[in-house]
């Protein structure tokens, strides 16, 4: 994965130049076969689309004007508010077939100021012809009439897109994204002390703790989208199906784009689980660094959770034959994810038993290896 740094942030390659070179000659071609042998006036909007026109320019196979712009704002004098102009518009538009060129569109507003100025211009036809749109963002009514390339919601650079002024000349886009992250997925048997540990280790490796079981609380109890149908599975009687949970988690990543890395507890549990996280952090350009496994006796635990249930007044803590087929369930569950992850070299048995300071220096001795 080709990387680099501009500023404080990591971007990795997204879409190459050649992709780039395809796109752009296919929408100059469609252009000069809709306008039927008329001379267009190509209006660049500055400073993001000079590299997009120089080449659309270079393969539009007719006669052509261009002239480059920027979008300008002042106070006007007798109203309130901001009012816009287009600095660098040389000559007359009148009767023109006017096409504006924009590097990118996402909400859509910077364009619909723009075409707004053209308004009282008479110009014959006005078109719209962007080298990206955000479809996921856009909400104007304005139609884009040639798109070279759409693209999810996601923060880019290169050919002719910067970031703080930076970025601009790179031939590629890059999509932002973190560099070296270290992401771990957190087992352990019921009382084995995962969860303390979790908050130990986020602490001092300064990463991010996912509990499923949190995520999935604070979905449902702030009803969103996802925990509303989260719980109509639930309320059904029925298990969250996989997608569900994993949309959940991702959500939970997009929302910490420049963390140092997570730990995922709770998550994954079946085999099919751990391919869905692998394929979502492949896709950013990551992967799962290790699977740490907390590794207790289970009669050590029985006998520390029944201890604990005296205290929590917990049901389920209270009663050892519930217990133990917790116990059956997640050494099956173990069992399974441990060859998936054990095949990649990821799989870390720690030792679970003695202070929790020992554990805790236990656990970085691995955390410090990956």
């Amino acid at each position: 994965m080709n990387t680099i740094k501009l500023h404080d942030k990591y971007f990795k390659n997204f879409i190459s130049k050649d992709e780039i070179d395809i796109a752009i000659k296919s929408v100059a071609l469609q252009i000069h076969k809709d306008i039927k042998g008329e001379i267009p006036l190509f209006i660049a909007i500055l400073n993001g689309s000079f590299m997009y026109a120089a080449d659309l320019l270079r393969h539009y196979p007719g006669q052509c004007e261009i002239s480059f712009v920027k979008l300008s704002s002042y106070e006007g004098t007798n109203s309130s508010g901001s009012i816009k102009s287009l600095i660098g518009l040389n000559g007359e538009v009148k009767d023109k077939t006017v096409i504006i060129l924009e590097d990118i569109v996402d909400t859509g507003n910077t364009l619909q100021e723009i075409f707004n100025l053209f308004e009282d211009k008479n110009v014959k036809q006005l078109k719209i012809a962007t080298l990206f749109l955000k479809p996921d963002v856009y909400k104007k009514k304005l139609p884009i009439d040639y798109i070279a390339i759409s693209i999810p919601d996601k923060f880019i650079v290169g050919y002719g897109l910067d970031y703080d002024d930076l970025g601009r000349n790179l031939s590629d886009v890059y999509q932002l994204t973190t560099l070296n992250m270290k992401n771990i997925v957190l087992f352990g048997p019921p009382g084995a002390g995962k969860g303390t540990q979790a908050e130990f280790l986020k602490n001092i490796f300064n990463l991010i703790h996912i509990s499923t079981g949190d995520v999935f609380r604070q979905n449902i109890q702030n009803q969103t989208k996802l925990g509303k149908l989260a719980k109509s599975y639930m309320d059904a009687g029925n298990l969250v199906p996989d997608e569900v949970t994993i949309d959940m988690l991702k959500a939970e990543v997009e929302k910490n784009s420049t963390a140092k890395g997570f730990i995922f507890d709770g998550f994954p549990r079946t085999e099919s689980q751990a391919k869905a996280l692998d394929l979502f952090l492949n896709e950013k350009g990551e992967t799962i660094n290790g699977m740490i496994a907390l590794e207790v006796e289970e009669d050590i635990l029985v006998t520390r959770l029944l201890e604990r249930g005296k205290i929590s007044g917990r049901p389920d803590d209270q009663d050892e034959e519930k217990i133990r087929n917790r116990f059956n369930e997640y050494h099956t569950k173990t069992a399974i994810l441990k060859e998936y992850y054990a095949a990649q070299g990821k799989y870390f048995g720690v030792n679970g038993v003695g202070s929790i300071e020992e554990i805790t220096e236990r656990l970085k001795v691995v955390f410090n290896q990956l």
